[in-house]
């Protein structure tokens, strides 16, 4: 199995880092992983005409577009601000699923051909919310929006919601020892994960080593 670890915290040496760190070592021995941070990353996060124009991609765009294509499972670990991703990581969405790359959308269709199926992911997400009060109460809107509209829209599925809180006041360092249980869990089993069948122009491109 090929994991790619993505490390969305805008800052290093953080909890999500460690957090990650905790799942990296729980994974099988055989598997293949790459492991990037989108703070290292040097890309515009504006797509600034949305889709009117072509706005080209870096370079570090292509090699993480690469690097999606040849996983077949993705852990992607962030803090929650403001009810979403940090803003470089959202500005990574905007630039990187591109229609005709990550969907299609062919006219009077009523759903898009996703593309990116194939994938599995897990969300390793940080939060000073108590998980439970966020998935019942406030019925948890960044699952249902990375399921729907952004990685479920592309193909990626099943997507495992991985939510660790609170963090706050020391509750991080009392809580890790239950955190570091439940990654070491979520590696071990992320290959048995049943993934949808992967969509074959993007298997090609992965053959052909093409962005």
């Amino acid at each position: 199995m090929r994991v790619l670890i993505l490390d969305g915290h805008p800052d290093g040496d953080r909890l999500t880092q460690a957090l990650l760190d905790v799942y990296e070592s729980g994974l099988p021995e055989e598997t293949e992983i790459a492991r990037i941070a989108v703070r290292d990353l040097d890309f515009d996060p504006n797509l600034r005409r949305g889709y009117e124009t072509i706005q080209e991609w870096e370079p570090d765009l292509h090699l993480i577009w690469q690097a999606m294509l040849a996983a077949d499972h993705i852990v992607l670990g962030f803090p929650l601000w403001w009810g979403a991703e940090p803003a470089r990581l959202k500005g990574l969405w905007d630039r990187l699923l591109l229609p005709a790359k990550a969907f299609s959308v062919d006219e009077g269709a009523l759903l898009p051909e996703p593309m990116l199926a194939g994938r599995s992911v897990d969300l390793v997400v940080t939060m000073d919310t108590p998980p439970l009060l966020y998935r019942l109460v406030m019925r948890d809107p960044l699952g249902a929006r990375m399921g729907w509209q952004v990685l479920g829209y592309c193909g990626l599925d099943p997507i495992r919601r991985i939510y660790l809180g609170r963090v706050r006041e020391g509750a991080a360092g009392r809580n890790m020892p239950r955190w570091r249980r439940r990654l070491a869990d979520a590696a071990a089993t992320a290959p048995r994960l049943r993934r949808r069948p992967v969509a074959r122009r993007i298997a090609a491109e992965v053959q052909e080593g093409v962005a």
